[in-house]
């Protein structure tokens, strides 16, 4: 009877160790999904944060396209191009040229 009640406790601490094996392994396994978890999400945050800057840049560019549309749209722009590229002036306006 000795016997059976020697195996039967070295039964029950290898039952515990096998427990605690596992238990301890699994504690393991969430740590390191933790881990990679928030690296990942401090990745996406750093992205969100790139794309935010980027948007906001264009946001701007679009604003200046905008009014560089407005203005040239205007009719001072139209005399502005014509005297600049096409040499063009009014019939009663009086044109200096520097020598050269």
């Amino acid at each position: 009877m000795a016997r059976n009640s020697r195996w039967a406790r070295q039964k029950k601490r290898l039952e515990v160790r096998l427990i605690i094996f596992a238990l301890l392994t699994l504690i393991l396994v969430a740590a390191y999904g933790n881990m990679s978890l928030r690296a990942k999400r401090m990745d996406y945050e750093k992205r969100e944060q790139e794309l935010t800057a980027q948007i906001e840049e264009e946001q701007k560019r679009t604003e200046e396209i905008e009014e560089l549309k407005k203005y040239m749209e205007t009719k001072m722009f139209v005399e502005e191009v014509a005297k600049e590229r096409l040499g063009l002036v009014y019939e009663d306006e009086i044109l200096f040229k520097a020598k050269e």
